[in-house]
């Protein structure tokens, strides 16, 4: 008897419940399917189903088998479905999370395309600055910017992040330029506030070394975006991402600073819990992400 059809036929009678309802959905008799479950019982010497007239009954043995079943079938599916003539065909539903100011500029305008392309996939949409628990929580994908803690998730780099200082045009004409990072503490810097994420400073590379500096100013924020508003109204020198500040620069609104001291990047990654039975929307989500931000002119285009 094919191995294939009993675990295929294992997991329709618990989803749905008996084997007279598995058995209808496949058209066929219900001792057949109860065969199938005999023979599947027999070949691996363990019991998976405790069953009654009245009811079926997982043990603990079936309980985990189960799992692996569904994940089995799911992997097949979506490797059937790749290769298929229709090309590949991803549904269910995704759920991402993505740090709020990165998040509003490039995961959530690139959702509704994705969805073009995969018109099946639903998606839930998680914008927090706190590190979330991607297992504990149930999301299937985060995007993350800058350097990854050591942990037991599994990333992927879709991106380059490089960190610049900037400035207005109008606030360098009434203030000068920096020559070079020590000269910051002469000017307003933006910075933030000591609450925020980020407190190693701003990061440049000074005789081959990386140093980091607080410079001060009369304003600061916890909030990055706040910060970026206040620059381009010229009211000092902020410490951005080129993610947030590409088309600042690309239109003339703001200026790049100490270039020749500018930091090596970190990155943007996609991070997800394991990579073993990845389902196909998540691998196709990745996939796009990572298509998107390789294109020079989406960083200069997207405002």
């Amino acid at each position: 008897m094919d191995k294939l059809k009993q675990i295929e036929s294992f997991v329709s009678v618990v989803v749905r419940g008996s084997l007279t309802a598995a058995a209808r959905a496949e058209g066929v008799a219900p001792a057949i399917m109860g065969r199938r479950l005999d023979a599947l019982e027999e070949r691996l010497g363990v019991k998976l189903l405790v069953r009654t007239t009245r009811r079926l009954t997982l043990t603990h043995e079936g309980s985990a088998f189960l799992e692996d079943c569904q994940r089995l079938l799911a992997d097949l599916a979506n490797a059937e479905a790749s290769v298929s003539a229709g090309g590949v065909k991803a549904s269910g539903h995704l759920r991402i999370t993505a740090p709020a100011g990165f998040g509003r500029r490039h995961v959530a305008t690139l959702v509704p395309h994705f969805r073009e392309e995969h018109p099946d996939v639903s998606m839930s949409l998680n914008l927090s600055d706190r590190v979330v628990d991607l297992a504990g929580e149930g999301f299937d994908c985060a995007v993350r910017v800058g350097d990854l803690p050591d942990s037991s998730l599994v990333s992927v780099r879709l991106a380059d992040n490089r960190r610049l200082c900037v400035a207005t045009p109008g606030y360098l004409e009434r203030h000068g330029t920096p020559r070079n990072p020590g000269e910051l503490a002469r000017f307003d810097c933006l910075g933030l506030s000591s609450d925020a994420s980020q407190t190693r400073g701003w990061a440049f590379r000074v005789e081959g070394k990386i140093v980091h500096l607080k410079p001060g100013g009369p304003l600061d924020c916890s909030d990055g975006q706040v910060l970026h508003d206040w620059c381009l109204q010229g009211l000092g020198i902020a410490w951005r991402s080129t993610w947030e500040v590409a088309s600042d620069i690309q239109a003339g609104r703001l200026v790049p600073l100490l270039d020749a001291f500018a930091a090596p990047p970190n990155g943007i990654y996609a991070v997800f819990p394991h990579a073993k039975h990845l389902p196909l929307r998540v691998r196709l989500w990745i996939d796009f992400l990572k298509r998107s931000y390789s294109r020079p002119e989406y960083w200069r285009d997207a405002g």
